[in-house]
């Protein structure tokens, strides 16, 4: 019955309590309706506890925000610092931000431990989407580099490592 849109399942359950009237056991409604004996009395207890409120289709699922480990102060505090501060900055073992990153400043600010896994899904929330760093660095200048390899660097060319003697091997 999950399937079928509130209108209908209303109209299912109003089926139910009509059968019921009539006076057939809870088997023969759920046969002839395509329900289980149990959904049968559910609705019938619901109907005799709410009366036609009953029959009306309520929202599923838990409330918005529930189940939340952090409020909505500790969240716009944890969104300012990602935005004002580098990780090191605050004293945490990172370069950038990462979702490990905002798992370590939220058990340091805020004194929660959250799974690193469900970052990804607060970040977006908040509005952080994950960054692929360019291939190629703006500034790259190619003959400066060919020039400094040439000429500065002590490199001649290719070859193994050990066999030019001026790198480590």
């Amino acid at each position: 019955m999950r399937e079928l849109p509130a209108a209908a399942q209303e109209e299912r359950r109003r089926q139910v309590i009509g059968l019921r009237e009539a006076g057939l056991i809870y088997g023969a409604i759920a046969a002839q309706v395509g329900l289980t004996q149990t959904g049968v009395f559910d609705i019938c207890k619901r109907f005799a506890a709410h009366g036609e409120a009953g029959l009306k289709s309520g929202a599923r699922g838990p409330e918005p925000g529930s189940g939340r480990l952090l409020d909505q102060r500790q969240e716009a505090e944890v969104r300012a610092l990602i935005r004002s501060h580098l990780p090191d900055a605050l004293g945490l073992p990172f370069a950038l931000w990462s979702r490990a990153a905002v798992a370590a400043l939220i058990e340091q600010r805020c004194g929660v431990r959250l799974a690193v896994r469900t970052m990804g899904t607060d970040l977006a929330r908040w509005g952080f989407t994950p960054q692929q760093p360019l291939r190629r660095a703006y500034e790259q200048q190619p003959a400066a580099v060919r020039h400094w390899l040439r000429h500065e660097s002590g490199h001649r060319g290719a070859g193994p490592a050990g066999a030019r003697g001026d790198l480590l091997g």
